[in-house]
């Protein structure tokens, strides 16, 4: 019994510093390499993310693994399941229409909150984040450039005052453009800088009906475009079914 006591005392025993840095990075790298493969659609919706390959295959133990699935997890970036794993998201249109109804209704209140309230300086901010987005855009970084996407109304949250929203709002965003991602990946970034700028130009402009018309219309737009894609992939898993 005593020596059982001792073996638990000193495996509860914290890790040096360099043995915490060396964990938090090789965490850092998975969290950044399957990110990243989901983001460029590379990992199909409702594959299962088996530990003991993933494992293997980063060089990492199954315990750094799993922190960095339960965070993905935790995101919206995964599914994970008691007793089977984790999985790469695979939603329903309905599940989608639910989670860009949510954006709709939290984003018409940020924009009613910065609709002509917009200071010069806030204004340069989101402003040089589109020209940020633009630019990955431009130089065909999709990772960047979906991050940059979602980023720019996260950015809206934080500039409102959401203090207390940005959790929510950063989640509903990671969600949507993992939709994107999963279901259309040749237009991963299409919640495209030039929207973004109509946004910036109506909140400045002070009239709070069209502003909401355009954070709509452009969360609408972005909403059909993965829709469509679903149901495409939808017909194509059937025409694969019954042609064998």
């Amino acid at each position: 019994m005593a020596s059982r006591t001792r073996s638990s005392s000193t495996t509860a025993a914290p890790p040096s510093g360099d043995a915490a840095d060396v964990s938090t990075s090789v965490e850092a790298r998975i969290y950044a390499s399957i990110t990243s493969a989901l983001l460029q659609g590379r990992l199909r919706p409702g594959a299962q993310l088996v530990e003991r390959d993933l494992a293997a295959a980063f060089g990492c133990t199954r315990g750094a693994l799993r922190k960095v699935l339960v965070r993905l997890g935790f995101e919206g970036k995964l599914v994970l399941e008691a007793n089977r794993g984790a999985f790469v998201p695979s939603p329903s249109e309905e599940d989608i229409r639910q989670v860009y109804r949510a954006r709709q209704i939290v984003e018409a209140g940020i924009v009613a909150s910065l609709c002509g309230e917009l200071s010069a300086q806030q204004k340069r901010r989101l402003n040089a984040h589109v020209r940020s987005e633009e630019k990955a855009q431009r130089d065909g970084r999709v990772d960047d450039a979906v991050r940059l996407a979602g980023q720019f109304h996260v950015l809206l949250t934080e500039l409102a005052g959401g203090t207390e929203l940005l959790g929510l709002v950063s989640q509903l965003v990671a969600k949507t453009e993992l939709y994107k991602a999963l279901y259309d990946p040749s237009k991963g970034s299409t919640c495209a800088g030039d929207e973004h700028a109509q946004i910036i130009e109506a909140l400045d402009g002070g009239n709070l009906e069209a502003a909401l018309g355009v954070m709509r219309a452009h969360l609408a737009e972005l909403e059909e475009r993965v829709v469509q894609q679903v149901r495409l992939h939808s017909r194509d898993d059937l025409s694969a079914v019954f042609s064998q």
